[in-house]
């Protein structure tokens, strides 16, 4: 856009590119994990994001 200055435009496209979710698709494919490790993963992360929350309140 004309207004916009480079910071900010910067800012916006590494918003947009994070929100695709490219950066963690390449960083899953560097070496193979297996569903089970996955899951576990996920469980942990969502323990501790729920934790996080609880403490907040």
């Amino acid at each position: 856009k004309e207004g916009d200055n480079i910071e900010k435009a910067l800012k916006k496209f590494k918003r947009k590119f994070e929100k695709t979710g490219i950066v963690k698709e390449l960083r899953s494919r560097q070496a193979f994990e297996k569903p089970s490790v996955a899951n576990r993963k996920k469980m942990m992360k969502a323990v501790y994001v729920q934790k996080l929350r609880q403490v907040e309140e």
